[in-house]
């Protein structure tokens, strides 16, 4: 017996019997309570259990139990067998430590996945190298030698495309701009719609800008979706020097903010910039608003300008002339029941003016001052449903009228836009009373208008709801 005790081999058989199923069964344990809490470490302890510890198991007993010699064939394919799994225990564990559990935005969650199939890469041919020299005795420097000098003559032959490339990756390192962001380089303006190894896909709106990487890593350019809600659109304007500052500035922030494209809980800001140079500041969603919103702010301003008696451009308004103004209250005359000589009397004292299409020419809740008579044109009476939709009411054209309640000074109950160039006849209050004192004929014809448009927006809405 005591011979047993003293042999070698003893003492790694029982350790091994022993051992073995002892930490077969912690790494069990471990691995379920990983698995339940999802935690990417259960891969790793998966393949310590299942592979690592059976072989290493077998490779204890063939050299230390069994007494094999470690340049036996059989002995080198288990090592063999179990060096390749160690290199998979080692990619798993350095990926379940270091990326899988990354938090959004740090370094570890940016790297491109190409950095970390080289780093696999590399890990794998140093592990082989390790293997084949160790375990078959292998003279691998040669080879790594001839892989350097191979490397280096075909860095050299295709150094511009691996130029490109390594720009590629940098840029998928450093993230400057994502897909779907808007940038503005020295050759092309527009959104980001792929990111590859060699260029970036630029939509500009007008076709797909390819630029190479390498060009985009060398240039400067403006990111506008960064940081996330600070786009704003600058509009420059021109007046005459003879219009007063602060009533340019309200007219232009008054267009600006009724513009659809303006950022929600945003304010635009109008500014003096020259003797009649102005500038207005617009916070949009997206610059690819950036069009469609200038184009309607500055149309909306030349109809704004002439209503309120300034100068855009120095421009003169020439529209409300003589002729212009009888045309208008001859159309209207029905709904007013004027005669001739009622129309010579309100020759100066009604406004003729135009809106753009888009434009708001009454909002809901709003007490007019004055009623607005459609001379040429369709405009739209909507509502607002409890979701902010638009319901549309009626349609109004040539002889229909707005600010039926000027004289109850009750709040109209729905808002009015021009679905057309609208040119309308404006009548102010105290006008429109002198009309009721000589015309009561034309309380009862506004009192049926009020109704008739309380009733059609009631229908309105309870079609909507249904």
């Amino acid at each position: 017996m005591s011979s047993v005790f003293d042999s070698p081999w003893f003492y790694w058989a029982v350790a091994v019997a022993i051992g073995f199923p002892v930490c077969l069964v912690a790494l069990t344990e471990v691995h379920n309570a990983l698995l339940r809490r999802s935690n990417p470490l259960a891969r790793p302890v998966h393949l310590v259990r299942n592979y690592i510890l059976p072989l290493g198991a077998l490779l204890i007993l063939l050299v230390q139990a069994i007494q094999i010699s470690g340049e036996a064939t059989p002995v080198r394919v288990v090592a063999t067998v179990f060096g390749f799994v160690v290199l998979v225990l080692v990619l798993s564990g350095l990926n379940a430590t270091m990326f899988a559990g990354a938090p959004e935005g740090s370094w570890r969650k940016r790297i491109p996945s190409i950095f970390l199939d080289v780093a696999r890469f590399a890990v794998i041919a140093v592990g082989v190298g390790i293997m084949l020299a160790y375990i078959w005795g292998a003279n691998v420097g040669g080879l790594f030698t001839a892989l350097g000098v191979s490397s280096i003559v075909l860095g050299l032959a295709l150094q511009n495309s691996v130029g490109q490339i390594i720009s590629g990756l940098l840029l998928l390192f450093e993230q400057p701009f994502q897909l779907g962001d808007w940038i503005d380089t020295p050759t092309a303006r527009g959104r980001v719609v792929e990111v590859n190894w060699r260029a970036t896909h630029i939509d500009t709106g007008g076709g797909m800008m390819i630029m190479p990487n390498s060009a985009l890593a060398a240039a400067s350019f403006k990111n506008f979706s960064r940081p996330p809600g600070a786009h704003s659109l600058s509009v420059s304007t021109v007046f005459s020097v003879d219009d007063p500052p602060d009533d340019v500035i309200a007219m232009l922030n008054r267009v600006a903010v009724m513009l659809p494209q303006l950022r929600p809980g945003a304010t635009p800001s109008s500014v003096r910039s020259g003797a009649m140079d102005y500038s207005t500041g617009i916070p949009l969603r997206s610059p690819a608003d950036d069009f469609a919103a200038k184009s309607q702010f500055l149309r909306w301003v030349w109809y704004a300008s002439r209503r309120a008696g300034l100068h855009l451009d120095e421009a003169e308004d020439e529209f409300a002339t003589t002729e212009r103004v009888q045309t208008s209250l001859r159309i209207i005359a029905p709904t007013l029941r004027l005669t001739h000589e009622d129309q010579e009397d309100l020759l100066t004292r009604v406004r003729l003016t135009r809106y753009g299409a888009d434009e708001y020419i009454q909002y809901s809740g709003q007490i007019p001052k004055r009623m607005t008579f459609i001379v040429n044109g369709k405009v739209r009476l909507a509502a607002t449903d409890d979701a902010g939709g638009i319901i549309p009411v009626r349609t109004l054209e040539a002889g229909d009228f707005l600010g039926q309640t000027t004289l109850t000074l009750e709040p109209v109950s729905a808002a009015a836009y021009a679905l057309e160039e609208v040119t309308v006849l404006r009548i102010d209050r105290e006008v429109v009373e002198d009309l009721v004192s000589r015309k009561p004929v034309l309380l009862q014809d506004f009192g049926r208008a009020i109704d008739e448009r309380r009733e059609s927006l009631r229908r309105a809405l309870a079609a909507a709801k249904d």
